[in-house]
């Protein structure tokens, strides 16, 4: 049997279909909990707005619901590993910050204005503001220890300080 003829074994960095399957350990993981809350809420959110008297307020979660959706994606399909030199858990963060923002800024109006479906949007409107914080404050944990603070260029006083050099005041200082 010739070289030819033998199959070649795949190799694990080749594209394929594997790669749609989905991480049967994600959603039940932390971050896989707070996406699909993240995501129901957001359709919540939507539908309520759609029967509301504050319709144009609509597009928020809408557009909120497809990039939870779309992260969510991302995660499970472990699309996440595949892109070394694109940092998505920052934009991860910066989605999740300014989806609380804007979550808090359009519950607040639509609690003081319109009927009651606007309410009940306002209300889970502030849950989501509530489950949006708490994931961007476990996103901002996971950077703080990817910077890594201990490589970080710290002031010469706070180093002196630690290795316990006394510093001589200067001539200019003494006068």
């Amino acid at each position: 049997m010739s070289d030819r003829d033998s199959p070649e074994p795949p190799s694990p960095s080749r594209p394929g279909l594997s790669d749609l399957i989905a991480d049967k350990s994600f959603p039940t993981s932390r971050k896989g909990l707070l996406l699909a809350a993240e995501v129901v809420l957001s359709f919540i959110i939507f539908v309520c707005y759609l029967a509301s008297s504050v319709v144009s307020l609509m597009t928020a979660p809408l557009i909120e619901f497809l990039l939870a959706i779309c992260v969510y994606y991302v995660y499970v399909t472990k699309f996440i590993e595949r892109f070394s030199g694109f940092h998505c858990p920052l934009m991860d963060f910066i989605r999740c910050i300014t989806a609380a923002i804007i979550y808090f800024a359009i519950s607040i109006y639509a609690v003081t204005k319109g009927n009651s479906a606007s309410k009940a949007a306002g209300i889970f409107g502030f849950i989501a503001t509530v489950v949006f914080a708490f994931d961007f404050y476990g996103i901002f944990n996971q950077l703080i220890v990817f910077l890594n603070p201990q490589e970080l260029p710290t002031h010469t006083a706070t180093i002196r300080k630690a290795t316990g050099d006394d510093v001589v005041p200067s001539d200019s200082d003494s006068e």
